[in-house]
């Protein structure tokens, strides 16, 4: 029994040791590497990491996953700051995309700092035929076109 209990313990800890050092790595703005400054990880500021603040940092991440303080990760502790990675990764992009489209500088998006820039080019381009309508047969062909340049996804 103390085996098993044992053995259960580290496979857990393992798990999500590996779950939350992962989650430092990935997506960050289209770039792949680390999202973690080394700045957080040196707490101590002496230029150096050591195996005791990557060990401090991927315990504080741990803990903060384990929302029921109970030392372990259930599926919906993880399932839940995966939600939560997601949301924070969403929120700097729209971020970003204000920065980049607030043409007026008051921290929102009006319609026409929406609209796509080129629109008269990219309206053109769905007219194959240039009759100044576009057709369901021209719409398709467009979005098999951009489902083609995004990874052959389709783009509903």
């Amino acid at each position: 029994m103390k085996r098993t209990v044992i053995l259960s313990t580290l496979t857990i800890l393992a798990i999500a040791g590996t779950t939350v050092s992962a989650s430092a790595f990935g997506d960050r703005d289209g770039r792949k590497g680390p999202r973690i400054e080394f700045s957080t990880l040196d707490t101590n500021g002496d230029g150096q990491l050591t195996e005791a603040e990557m060990q401090a940092h991927a315990t504080a991440r741990f803990n903060e996953a384990d929302s029921n303080g109970d030392g372990s990760l259930s599926a919906e502790e993880l399932a839940a700051r995966s939600e939560t990675q997601k949301a924070e990764r969403m929120a700097r992009r729209i971020a970003k995309m204000i920065e980049k489209r607030d043409t007026n500088g008051d921290g929102v998006l009006s319609q026409e700092e929406l609209q796509p820039r080129d629109r008269g080019d990219m309206f053109a381009k769905l007219d194959t035929n240039e009759d100044g309508m576009i057709s369901q047969e021209e719409f398709d062909a467009a979005k098999g076109k951009f489902g083609k340049r995004k990874g052959g996804r389709d783009q509903n």
